[in-house]
């Protein structure tokens, strides 16, 4: 990335700035409205709280030194279990370029049945598949999405898919924002190799290039306004490398958009009084729970040789679930294993002959974000159905895999162990609580949900605030329900929707 990225933790004293828009968060909403808007001839500044890692940086970075550096709270912020719910872990990226640094570079569009729901039951009426086209192929020229070839395939996700077509599920490939990818498998941590086309080298350095100044360590902690229209934003400036605060910021802006992820935005939307009136800010919070499926073979399969994810199946969709392949780089799934001492070291020692495959649900919205006296919380609670949907995820999976060869399969329940075929079919998951279960998300969507009136929504359909002109939300929080696929696609294509439509917006005087 060009070096126009300014480092405000080596500035001395306040940093006050003018700008026509002012960009919260730069990953893969704010870079692209950045993008399009500096590109269109507007004058626009994106402030970042997270570090500046380049990817030469993070290409050099050990897992452990990218968790610290890039994720928030070193991968462990978590959304805390209400009722029978699991404790998920929710991982979010806290660098220039966001989450997009850390994805495995999945890219789906939103499913057309979403987008029916949408625009017909939500009355969102261009939210459709032929008005969302456009935005879906500049997003996916930009970013070069590609069809993971078959040759990419780990033997981990091939030793599935045989399960699966042995059992009549079909699968498919996935598409993937890479070009020139070798299948290291590190993705989650950053491409050493430059092969992901992530939000840092792709639409900053564009937004760069056309005038857009890039400021990281910058933390916004309210939104200004004149009474009658948003007018910037204040904040800290960040010390590195813990983070503690610095000189004051400020940026008076003509506009203000923020994009600062379903976790940031309400928070901050909240700390600035906005979005009151209709009792949704911090509401409505989907995650798409996920769960990891592992399983030993006999023989070395070696399943971090091949792309990180490279094939997924929908066979089950009509029960709200993705089956989506992945793996992890050896060193962390060792740590990962049950047992402790010598039973962990033998554990780990199967490593080379393991296979892992996820599974996630397309949930409904059971979450909330808010600011509690001890900082900022979240917390979620499943759907009788998405509960219900567990157990049938774990099954499902266990079965593919031991169609496909398995000796052993660990379920995401702690505590249980490798079970074979004979255990599976005696397990009660449907009794197996909540708290029992080891459950993530990389995908938290819909704190400031867009709508049609200002009595159910935080945004309305252009993404502007209802309760503040001038001030637009365009990240996954805007998203009306959740999505049942990775969502990296689907948040850029709406953050160009708005984009677009913030190009042809007279700027206020």
């Amino acid at each position: 990335m060009p070096s126009a990225v300014v480092h405000a933790s080596e500035l001395d004293g306040d940093l006050d700035l003018e700008a026509d828009v002012v960009v919260i968060g730069s990953g893969a909403a704010g870079a692209v409205v950045a993008c399009e808007l500096a590109e269109a001839g507007q004058d626009v500044i994106v402030l970042e709280e997270g570090a500046h890692v380049t990817p030469e940086q993070y290409g050099r970075m050990r897992p452990s030194q990218s968790m610290r550096h890039m994720w928030r709270d070193a991968g462990l912020t978590f959304a805390m279990g209400l009722c029978d719910t699991p404790l998920v872990n929710v991982t979010m990226g806290r660098c220039i370029g966001g989450s997009s640094v850390l994805t495995g570079g999945v890219c789906f569009r939103v499913p057309g049945s979403v987008l029916h729901e949408w625009s017909h039951d939500l009355g969102l009426v261009e939210l459709t598949e032929k008005g969302m086209e456009p935005c879906f192929q500049s997003v996916e020229k930009a970013v070069h999405v590609e069809t993971v070839p078959e040759r990419m395939r780990s033997k981990s996700t091939l030793r599935f898919l045989d399960g699966a077509a042995r059992l009549g599920y079909p699968t498919k490939a996935l598409r993937r924002n890479t070009h020139g990818c070798n299948g290291c498998g590190r993705c989650n941590f950053g491409c050493p190799h430059g092969a992901k086309m992530s939000v840092d080298v792709t639409y900053l350095p564009r937004a760069m290039a056309a005038g857009a100044r890039v400021y990281s360590d910058c933390r916004v902690e309210k939104i200004t306004h004149n009474g009658s229209r948003a007018t910037g934003v204040v904040g800290r400036l960040l010390s590195r490398p813990h983070g503690k605060k610095r000189g004051r910021l400020h940026v008076r802006a003509r506009r203000v958009v923020v994009a600062a992820g379903s976790f940031g935005s309400p928070l901050l939307l909240s700390r600035s009084g906005i979005g009151q009136r209709s009792g949704q800010v911090g509401k409505n919070l989907t995650l798409h729970p996920g769960f990891r499926v592992m399983a030993r073979f006999d023989e070395k399969i070696e399943g971090w040789k091949g792309s990180l994810q490279s094939a997924y199946s929908d066979a089950f969709e009509h029960e709200r679930i993705t089956l989506v392949g992945l793996f992890i780089p050896p060193g962390v799934l060792a740590a990962t294993m049950p047992g402790v001492g010598p039973a962990h070291v033998r554990r780990a020692r199967t490593v080379p002959h393991l296979g892992i495959f996820g599974g996630m649900i397309h949930d409904d919205g059971g979450g909330t974000v808010r600011e509690t006296l001890t900082g900022p919380m979240m917390t979620y609670r499943m759907s009788a159905r998405d509960r219900a949907a567990v157990p049938k995820l774990m099954r499902h999976m266990a079965e593919i895999f031991f169609a496909g060869g398995a000796k052993e399969v660990f379920l995401p329940v702690l505590g249980l162990g490798g079970i074979n075929a004979d255990q599976l079919g005696t397990l009660d998951l449907e009794h197996v609580k909540g708290r029992q279960l080891e459950c993530s998300s990389q995908h938290p969507l819909g704190t400031c949900r867009m709508g049609v009136s200002p009595g159910g929504s935080v945004v309305d359909p252009d993404g502007q605030s209802w309760d503040l002109p001038e001030l637009f939300v365009a990240d996954g929080s805007i998203l009306p329900t959740s999505l049942g696929v990775n969502p990296q696609l689907s948040i850029m294509s709406m953050a160009t929707r708005i984009a677009w439509k913030l190009r042809e917006r007279p700027l206020p005087g």
